[in-house]
């Protein structure tokens, strides 16, 4: 690249990784600013709060005229008329991941979170025990961290901890993102098949994570989740240093004996068979203990005295979206998470039962992605929401789905997902109205019920609409 850029203009800026990078160069100084359409919270609320101007829609009279860099997004096609015109111009462009890796990390030493999930929670908290550490890392991570009050972190320290994913780099690009960030530490958390829209199977996505294996250099760290038989699969002939974990005998750093309270989940904790004692971690579930010891075991790899990093532990808050409360009326709960992915909704449902033991527990679920709207994960969804006792699913309006793989063929039938619920106990109703969910769910909600609502979108701001709608039930 030539001299520094100074003003950026990011096309499709309100994906979570896309935004984050754009603060980042705001709060460097440079000038920013953005395209996109349909932004919800919590990106559209930074991007106001960084006073990065974005244009509603894309169109070649959005590209001003003292850009001296175009970043597009991934989610941008190749008959974007911005893109065309950003293309066409000369000035130079890059796609999300390079410009991350050109502009904020080529100069840092490289630490990966990758997997089909946990990427998140994993990046946050690892970026934290080094912050807890004094190591003053760099961060960019796929959410807003409650720990460092944004989606990025720059840092005068040697570390920058980013979150990769395996989705295509760009329409100009079709090597996975996490190629790009060059690890030299690298924590893979989970290998399962997912972006159905990009990958034909799940041999497809375990190659694009042994690309990524291969690619550490032979000084790197890998830390690797044993107890996943696709991990161990992918991982098999690194060339680099393999630590493992997970809750297995085989894992060289091991949890075991997970007991969940108000404050968290406390298991205890051993490293290479030698047990170390309690941990107290702030999160609920065994796939976010998982995550801490990820975190634990990669951080220590990188120098930090483990006993420091367990003191620091127990204050670390995570991201938002991720079993966030969004509020209470007339006692019942709402809370908002992430999950999509059936692994993920199953598990997001297990550590909410685990975080209110004896309380009804009511989810409301949106297959909003490329891969969920398919009937891939049809019997998978089937059998993720078995501690639940109530299920309200939204009938995604009949768009087309983006496909790189072929035409779609098969849908996801939320009728037919409800009917599979019933059968296996769970009461379930599908609805194609939000306002329809919100006013059921509030019609029967119950005191002391905590209502799980999971969907990464805007949902069409369904958490206030139920607090609001509590509110009001329980003033008549």
């Amino acid at each position: 690249m030539r001299a520094p850029p100074q003003h950026v203009h990011f096309i499709a800026i309100g994906g979570t990784g896309m935004g984050s990078l754009a603060g980042l160069l705001k709060a460097r100084g440079l000038t920013v600013t953005g395209s996109d359409r349909g932004l919800y919270p919590p990106m559209s609320t930074a991007l106001q709060r960084w006073k990065i101007p974005v244009h509603e829609g894309f169109s070649a009279e959005n590209l001003g005229e003292d850009v001296d860099l175009f970043v597009i997004g991934n989610a941008v096609h190749p008959d974007n008329p911005e893109a065309v015109a950003a293309i066409q111009s000369g000035i130079p462009y890059r796609s999300f991941s390079d410009a991350l890796y050109q502009l904020a990390m080529a100069d840092k030493h490289s630490v990966v979170v990758s997997g089909t999930h946990g990427k998140t929670t994993t990046t946050n908290l690892t970026a934290f025990l080094l912050a807890q550490a004094h190591r003053d890392p760099s961060l960019l991570v796929g959410g807003i961290s409650l720990d460092f009050d944004g989606s990025f972190r720059e840092g005068e320290g040697a570390h920058f901890v980013v979150e990769g994913d395996e989705y295509d780099t760009a329409f100009f690009d079709k090597t996975p993102k996490f190629l790009h960030y060059h690890p030299q530490t690298l924590i893979l958390t989970s290998v399962e098949f997912d972006h159905a829209d990009i990958y034909r199977d799940l041999e497809h996505v375990k190659s694009a994570f042994r690309q990524l294996v291969g690619s550490m250099p032979e000084d790197g760290t890998l830390i690797a989740a044993f107890d996943h038989e696709n991990v161990r699969d992918v991982v098999r002939g690194a060339p680099c240093r393999v630590i493992s974990y997970g809750f297995s005998e085989d894992a060289s750093w091991r949890a075991k004996g997970l007991e969940a309270s108000d404050a968290g989940t406390s298991f205890e904790l051993s490293v290479e068979g030698e047990l170390l004692g309690m941990v107290q971690a702030p999160f609920h579930g065994g796939f976010n203990v998982e995550n801490a010891v990820g975190a634990l075991a990669a951080v220590t790899a990188l120098g930090v005295p483990l006993p420091r990093s367990l003191e620091a532990l127990p204050a670390a808050r995570g991201v938002k979206r991720r079993q966030e409360i969004r509020g209470e009326q007339a006692g019942v709960v709402v809370v908002d998470d992430f999950a999509h992915h059936p692994t993920a909704v199953k598990g997001s449902i297990g550590a909410l039962r685990a975080r209110f033991p004896g309380r009804r527990l009511v989810t409301i679920f949106e297959p909003r992605t490329n891969s969920s709207r398919r009937a891939v994960f049809q019997d998978d969804y089937a059998r993720a929401f078995d501690q639940a006792d109530r299920a309200f699913v939204y009938e995604v309006p009949d768009e087309p789905i983006y496909s790189a793989t072929g035409e779609v063929t098969d849908r996801l039938s939320c009728t037919e997902l409800c009917k599979a619920l019933v059968a296996r106990g769970v009461a379930a109703v599908a609805f194609d109205e939000v306002d329809a969910i919100v006013e059921c769910a509030v019609r029967e909600a119950q005191e002391g019920d905590v209502l799980l609502v999971m969907s990464n979108g805007g949902f069409d701001g369904i958490w206030e609409k139920l607090l609001e709608g509590l509110r009001v039930s329980s003033r008549r």
